[in-house]
């Protein structure tokens, strides 16, 4: 069911548009300066499921910006300040004292100003794909957009659908340019665009006193990873978080990954639910399984809780190494986990990034953690946010070869991170348990050169 649109009044007369979804800490969704329209969004089944999984924790409040969607569009002041009372407008009529506030791309310079000036309201600042200063996204490829802007809307349109946001697919990358073309005159479109190119709120960083998370998504063509860790590093209390993938719409690609972040950030822990959209029939995925060597041995050693504490950190580990790598977890098993990734360089990275952390873990722990880790890679059935098949099967396998503290890999992973820079051994045609054939697996050095 689509929540209910309400409407707010600006101090400056301009109505604006907003729905609210969900209970608990609220949790407020800037538009896509000067692109929204909240009622169409729901007709895109990724952006719905976006909305319905932030709000499974939290109230989740979703406004059209002003000259756009189902907001005054008779309007001409597109300017900061402007943008800013459409924000105010809404937590205003909605009693909020406190937020969380997410905003994209051109939204985030009104974002940053609204919480430098008004530290007591926002609890929490998430900027996705952002800057301080519109110049430092002046990328060819934008700088392009823009000149299209002006000859051609219909083309315009489904150029944005495609390189800015990402849209792969015909269809919905269709609809979205229709959706552009519906809520917002190409006129309104070129001023406040042109407003926003003189956006700058480098002088307020440092004044934003919030909790930062900047977001960001590695293979992004059109904004420099660059211009993200300088932001994160120019805001005290922030923190910058890498993606996999190159969608500029937060709700395509790994959505789970980046819900993932918003909720850890939030410290909503590792038990918070997020969603992931069931990965597409042919997707290669890169599986990784951990295995604590000797875990049942401890158990009858140490006892049941003495026992858990040491497999906490084998699981903080892991999963602080995903995070950083952009991995998912697909599902915990007693004393290792089965994870997933969609680039076997990253994968692979990750592997790595773990074994160094639990010899650093073992330098000072009273019990050492020696972890398993096997990697294949294939594409294995999605069902019901898992993964099966031999793909799956033939990873297990190979983590069970593994010593305490190696990394082995098949070959197809060897061949997908050919190049990468990744030391391998050959460890030749290994029998694995249910299988006829034998398979070709190399143990990956992890350990740095003395």
């Amino acid at each position: 069911m689509e929540p209910r649109i309400q409407y707010a009044t600006t101090a400056d007369g301009v109505s604006i548009a907003f729905w609210a979804l969900g209970e608990g800490v609220a949790f407020v969704e800037m538009p896509t300066i000067p692109v929204s329209h909240i009622q169409m969004e729901w007709q895109f089944p990724q952006w719905r499921r976006w909305y319905e999984s932030l709000a499974q924790r939290r109230m989740v409040v979703r406004y059209d910006c002003r000259g756009a969607g189902l907001s005054d569009r008779n309007v001409s002041d597109f300017s900061l300040d402007a943008y800013a009372l459409d924000l105010e407008a809404v937590v205003d009529r909605l009693g909020l004292e406190s937020f969380v506030l997410l905003s994209p791309i051109h939204s985030g310079p009104v974002a940053i100003a609204y919480a430098a000036r008004h530290p007591e309201r926002v609890s929490h600042l998430v900027l996705w794909h952002s800057w301080a200063v519109t110049h430092e996204a002046a990328s060819s490829q934008l700088r392009a957009l823009a000149q299209l802007r002006d000859t051609d809307w219909h083309l315009y349109s489904e150029a944005v659908a495609h390189t800015v946001l990402g849209w792969s697919e015909g269809e919905p990358a269709h609809r979205y340019a229709a959706l552009m073309r519906e809520c917002i005159t190409q006129e309104t479109m070129r001023t406040a665009l042109v407003a926003s190119g003189g956006f700058d709120v480098t002088a307020l960083l440092p004044q934003v006193k919030a909790p930062t998370l900047v977001l960001h998504r590695r293979q992004l063509s059109w904004l420099s990873v660059d211009v993200a860790r300088g932001l994160a590093s120019r805001i005290p209390n922030a923190r910058l978080a890498l993606l996999e993938g190159e969608s500029g719409a937060i709700f395509l690609g790994d959505t789970a990954a980046a819900l993932r972040a918003v909720n850890q950030f939030m410290g909503e822990g590792e038990e918070a639910e997020v969603w992931a959209e069931p990965p597409a029939a042919g997707t290669v995925h890169t599986i990784l399984f951990t295995d604590v060597e000797g875990s049942t041995a401890l158990t009858e050693r140490l006892g049941d809780a003495k026992a858990r504490e040491v497999l906490r950190a084998h699981e903080r580990i892991v999963r602080e190494a995903l995070r950083a790598h952009g991995g998912s977890e697909v599902k915990m098993l007693g004393d290792g986990f089965m994870t997933s990734f969609s680039s076997g360089t990253r994968a692979l990275e990750c592997a790595i990034a773990m074994q160094r952390a639990f010899a650093e873990h073992n330098e000072s722990a009273e019990e050492p953690l020696r972890v398993r880790i096997g990697l294949n890679a294939g594409e294995p059935i999605a069902e019901e946010k898992d993964l099966f098949g031999m793909t799956v099967i033939v990873a297990a396998r190979i983590a069970a070869k593994a010593a305490g503290g190696e990394i082995l890999a098949a070959n197809v992973v060897r061949e997908l991170a050919a190049g990468k820079g990744f030391l391998f051994a050959d460890r030749g045609d290994v029998a694995l348990r249910g299988f006829e054939d034998p398979v070709r697996l190399y143990e990956v050095r992890w350990r740095e050169p003395a």
